[in-house]
């Protein structure tokens, strides 16, 4: 299992392509694996396949374009194809976490579905808590894999959102094998700030993130990512290396 950092975290450094150089540089040196490709600039593929390789990177998974993943399939496919990435994801469905938003995501996204699985990729969804409402008794995430098929469909499952959902990570983790090539992972803190609760660093909430890691690795997760989207005003590298350094601690 591959530890991976979600550029979405660092998002603010990847604005321009020498950022973008400088941050995978800085996250290869904490000691992370891969990058999942999200919110950073735009890139040549061929750009980044160079790049990647001269910091012993991997990107495993994006979340990429809605409208090019629809409407340019075949190149979308051409671009994971150069830089090595077998997973192409998209972050929410735009028609909502509904039953009627899920029917018009799989009627737009059905060709380009069927091309990527043939082409010998997969087609990756990303839950938020929305996913976890429940509609005579069956939730979004129950209503796509039943609607999909695992090698049409497999689940980025953010840990944080789920919990946020009411949700227990580690019990749908498992339910969820075969599904979950990629999971995302930032923990949940109470904030007397905020009188709420916030993001943090894994390892320095409340969730139980040696369950959770024990679930993926029964349910075969291939790789974890840190995607902690608000760092709240801390350094996000350094946020970036304190969930590293506890996920690599307690593996």
């Amino acid at each position: 299992m591959k530890i991976g950092a979600q550029l979405y975290t660092v998002r603010d450094y990847c604005k321009s392509l020498e950022g973008l150089d400088e941050t995978l540089c800085k996250v290869a040196k904490i000691g992370y694996s891969s990058v999942q490709l999200s919110g950073v600039a735009a890139y040549e593929p061929g750009w980044m396949k160079e790049r990647l390789d001269f910091y012993n990177l991997t990107a495993d998974i994006t979340h990429f374009d809605f409208k090019r993943i629809s409407e340019d399939t075949e190149n979308t496919i051409r671009h994971h194809d150069i830089i090595g990435c077998k997973h192409i994801g998209i972050g929410s469905n735009p028609f909502g976490a509904t039953p009627t938003g899920l029917d018009k995501m799989i009627q737009v996204l059905s060709p380009a579905i069927d091309k990527i699985k043939a082409s010998g990729h997969r087609f990756m969804y990303h839950n938020h808590n929305a996913e976890f409402a429940k509609f005579d008794g069956k939730t979004f995430v129950d209503l796509l894999c039943e609607a999909l098929t695992p090698k049409e469909c497999g689940i980025t499952y953010d840990a944080y959102w789920a919990q946020a959902a009411g949700c227990d990570p580690a019990h749908d983790i498992r339910r969820l094998a075969g599904r979950v090539d990629c999971v995302h992972l930032k923990d949940m803190v109470y904030s007397q700030e905020d009188k709420g609760v916030r993001m943090a660093p894994v390892g320095q909430g409340n969730m139980n993130y040696k369950e959770i890691l024990r679930a993926c690795k029964d349910a075969g997760v291939a790789f974890v990512y840190v995607e902690q989207d608000n760092c709240y005003g801390e350094d996000p590298f350094s946020c970036l290396a304190s969930s590293y350094n506890y996920i690599k601690s307690i593996l």
